[in-house]
């Protein structure tokens, strides 16, 4: 079992334990294909050095939400030096496939590489790990499948815009991710050292409320105005009131904004951005029309016009039950430990939800070493991403994924316990509803 935490506990590098080596040899009693998971390891082995410094290439160049020009260029010329089929610009202008196949028929893997970083703080969510890992995963895969004659297919996706923009969910609209059997990616986070999380994460729904009033003079006639900067001021006020009866697992965070507001003339036009989060997707769409009531109620109080949008939703991470199990088997083989309770992303979004919700996916993390108070979307974790322990952690859950990426093109009678734990699921998430 992994060592966990207390909840509310940040952890940080003295709470970490000592790691095993990337190269220390698996309990072979564990692993389905011990042989087939060597020569993943090997080839990781191999292609250490280059994969590092792809990594940093892309923390160095740091790119905000469909911008990713250079990781897009960078990405892609890697693969095709790896002998990957490229299809460029993929659907988005940012976007990319890379596929390659082997033998007749057989299966198909999907993997994502996530390329984008946030503004201020750069790849302050490890996504220069997360890139470098499902190239990772895809090399090792190809490595596997030449050295063992096995037939399938690789499909690997360079998904922009996870930060904001829902590159993933516009992808799946766009049939991105038709043909993919199952679909394999991970995300870094502080975490008990040698561990991987499977934790979920919380839905989450967009919301962008434009108020609409009448300026004045806010000293010689006030009385003329209706207040815009009012408007946000109270819904804000509202929905902190609000949380006293929110679930504790529920979140409402949000900002306010104008233009060219001073002192002296009543505002009259605020914009407010806010995100509505809460485990599922079904617990998000009870909780926004509370939300969006407390923007309603602030227009009837201060008499302005208002304007809400629902502009972007994704859904909560689904893990597969058999996929997490076949990962969780290769990581504690290899000396880690498995989380489902404590840490991961699990209050945290992603578009990746999405996906889980349309196709039998995985998405664990994998703890990085951090500072105190420097997780995920600080400076400090932008620094901790392109640590070399970072980097060490990453191999290792690359090698775990693979190593299911492999049982789901050999064994099919795991394929099919793969898809079952997809319908128990969607029945679940039925019932939610």
């Amino acid at each position: 079992m992994a060592k966990v935490q207390s909840p509310g506990q940040v952890w940080r590098v003295s709470d970490n334990e000592e790691r095993v080596s990337s190269d220390a040899q698996p309990d072979t009693s564990r692993l389905y294909r011990p042989d087939v998971l060597e020569t993943i390891q090997e080839r990781l082995a191999e292609m250490d050095e280059e994969l590092r410094a792809l990594s940093l290439d892309i923390h160095e160049h740091p790119e905000l939400a469909f911008k990713e020009s250079y990781a897009h260029d960078t990405m892609t010329a890697f693969m095709a030096k790896h002998g990957f089929e490229i299809t460029r610009n993929y659907h988005l202008e940012t976007a990319w496939k890379a596929t390659f196949s082997h033998g007749k028929g057989g299966n198909t893997v999907g993997i994502n590489s996530e390329m984008d970083a946030l503004p201020g703080v750069g790849h302050a969510c490890g996504h220069n790990l997360i890139g470098m890992s499902g190239i990772a995963v895809a090399c090792a895969l190809k490595a596997a499948m030449e050295n063992w004659d096995i037939s399938g297919k690789i499909v690997i996706l360079g998904t922009p815009a996870e930060e904001g923009g829902g590159g993933k969910k516009i992808l799946l609209e766009k049939g991105a991710y038709d043909g993919m059997d199952a679909c394999l990616m991970c995300h870094p986070a502080p975490g008990p050292k040698g561990s991987v999380s499977l934790t979920s994460c919380l839905a989450l729904n967009r919301v962008m409320v434009e108020f609409n009033g009448h300026t004045a003079h806010a000293a010689l006639s006030p009385w003329e105005a209706q207040n815009a900067l009012d408007a946000a001021v109270l819904s804000y006020n509202n929905i902190s009131a609000l949380r006293q009866q929110m679930k504790p697992t529920h979140r409402a965070h949000g900002i306010f904004e104008g233009n060219g507001w001073v002192p002296g003339i009543i505002p009259d036009y605020a914009k407010m951005f806010y995100y509505v989060r809460a485990p599922t997707t079904a617990e998000v769409k009870a909780l926004v029309p509370r939300v969006i009531n407390c923007f309603k109620a602030a227009a009837l109080a201060t008499g302005c016009d208002v304007k809400i949008d629902t502009v972007a939703t994704t859904d909560d991470l689904r893990q597969n039950e058999a996929l997490g199990e076949e990962v969780g088997n290769i990581t504690i083989a290899r000396g880690g430990s498995v989380d489902y309770e404590y840490w991961g992303i699990k209050s945290a979004s992603t578009d990746f939800g999405d996906v889980t919700y349309a196709l039998p996916s995985l998405h664990p993390g994998f703890a990085i070493p951090t500072e105190l108070n420097g997780g995920n979307h600080t400076h400090a974790f932008a620094k901790s991403a392109k640590g070399i322990e970072a980097h060490r952690a990453c191999i290792d859950v690359s090698i775990a994924l693979a190593g299911a990426g492999v049982r789901i093109l050999l064994d099919n009678d795991f394929l099919a316990k793969v898809k079952a734990a997809f319908e128990a699921d969607k029945k679940a998430r039925e019932a939610e509803t």
